[in-house]
């Protein structure tokens, strides 16, 4: 990976950049940005315009991509790739990825997922703090027969199939290669395992600033799709691809440096509710509940999105998603999860430059693998920092499996659920200004309008399921 320090660069440091990618073999850089869904589009362009491409010549219609607010009679906006991200990537040694942001005339075009995300970068940092993440990479790999999905491995079927080793090995062949690259690139990848339903795996990796992870996440999906198909398969981030199997989360695990020490402020031995919180993660987690549902429309963005956010119907009865817009400490059945803090797995944090990998943080649960991350983290870092500023109290932890409470103590307790359908959702984003407050107008106009369509299309379509209960019921 190529590193420079500042937002922007001379040209003699683009110069040291081309010249280190051509040293390392790059030939063609991808002059990259995402799309509303969080899809990556680029142009590749060869190394030789290596500096004119970072000062913006790549050009693209917006009108041609989802979510950007064009026309056909509009003029075309220009990436300009962050220096600070451009990477090779070790799977095609030849090619180097340089995501950024998208401009019109060289201002920054409000729609770009990426410059919205900064956005709320910037006002945490204005706020004095720096935002980190950490995205669990859960992925099945499948096979298509005809109609029928498959498990990519025909011989994992199990019905328990959650840390299976036998099942994890024979794969394992999949899994090291995606490691291997991951670490190339920096990742420091630190576990991975056989998840909870057949051909279903869980790559996690070290924290980094909020921006890197969301890069690192579009990029792990690209990397994923195509080593997956050079062994015949096919990796899937569609959140339920079976109805009766677990879904596939993309759970965001959050915290704050305090940028004059560096230290993380998110945790506080004393606390009197037992989470080893602080008053600012309290308040972080109290902004993100009070717009849980309108934050699940962009972190659970799709028709598919909903059949994961459901009590049961896995394999192993409980679908291990959160449906309540609630937190508890080491709860799984909330939207908001605070983790076990572990720092003497660690060791001296002077040997991991501080940075515990175990340290205090918060989990949000209902994040999915088909989010934009870059829009998801925007409303996520929104959430909280208003929260912060509100200086708002969540109230005391759910400690109860919420699966078995009944729905009229639920009621009692006041305890809300997130949206059950994407309409649901996209209603709850509409109605909640914060959307639109983090989004800009463009946008969220525009993310309504698709996720609509999007539900119509599907609510339109006459189903199999359909076809056999009712073809000849009546």
């Amino acid at each position: 990976m190529v590193k420079q320090s500042g937002n922007t660069q001379g040209d003699a440091d683009l110069a040291k950049i081309k010249r280190e990618l051509i040293e390392k073999g790059v030939r063609y850089c991808l002059a990259s940005y995402v799309d509303m869904h969080g899809i990556a589009k680029a142009k590749a362009v060869p190394v030789d315009h290596f500096e004119r491409m970072m000062r913006g010549s790549e050009l693209f219609t917006g009108a041609a991509v989802d979510g950007l607010g064009q026309g056909p009679n509009d003029d075309e906006l220009a990436v300009f790739p962050d220096p600070n991200a451009v990477v090779q990537l070790p799977w095609r040694p030849e090619i180097a990825w340089c995501p950024g942001n998208l401009k019109f005339h060289k201002d920054p075009w409000p729609m770009c997922s990426r410059t919205i995300l900064a956005a709320q970068v910037e006002r945490a940092r204005k706020m004095g703090y720096r935002f980190n993440l950490g995205i669990e990479c859960e992925i099945y790999i499948v096979r298509r027969e005809g109609d029928r999905l498959e498990p990519a491995n025909p011989k994992d079927v199990i019905p328990r199939a959650a840390y299976d080793v036998i099942n994890l090995l024979e794969e394992f062949d999949w899994c090291d290669e995606m490691i291997r690259y991951m670490n190339e690139m920096g990742w420091n990848v630190h576990s991975l395992d056989h998840e909870d339903a057949n051909s279903q795996f869980e790559f996690d990796f070290a924290y980094a600033d909020v921006m890197t992870m969301a890069d690192r996440y579009v990029l792990f999906r690209m990397m994923a799709k195509e080593i997956a198909r050079r062994y015949g398969y096919e990796a899937t981030f569609m959140p339920k691809p079976w109805a009766e199997k677990t879904g596939s989360g993309a759970h965001f695990n959050m915290s704050l440096d305090d940028l004059k020490t560096g230290k993380n402020v998110m945790g506080d031995a004393g606390d009197k509710r037992g989470c080893g919180l602080s008053k600012v993660a309290y308040q972080f987690i109290a902004g993100v509940l009070a717009h849980g549902p309108a934050i699940a429309a962009v972190s659970c963005p799709t028709v598919n999105s909903y059949k994961r956010l459901v009590k049961t119907g896995s394999m192993t009865g409980f679908t291990w998603a959160p449906i309540y817009v609630t937190y508890g400490y080491n709860n799984r059945t909330n939207m908001m999860r605070v983790p076990w803090i572990r720092p003497e797995i660690e060791g001296d944090a002077k040997a991991h430059k501080g940075v515990y990998l175990s340290s205090a943080r918060l989990e949000c649960r209902a994040v999915d693998t088909a989010c934009n991350p870059y829009l998801a983290a925007a409303m996520m870092l929104a959430a909280g920092l208003d929260g912060i500023e509100k200086k708002a109290d969540p109230g005391d932890p759910n400690q109860d499996n919420l699966y078995l409470v009944s729905e009229g103590d639920l009621k009692k307790r006041k305890i809300e659920t997130l949206p059950r359908t994407l309409l649901e959702a996209v209603d709850a984003f509409r109605r909640d200004s914060f959307g639109k407050k983090v989004f800009g107008e463009g946008l969220y106009n525009s993310f309504i309008e698709l996720k609509e369509r999007e539900w119509w299309n599907y609510h339109n379509t006459v189903s199999t399921w359909e076809l056999d209960n009712y073809l000849t019921k009546f």
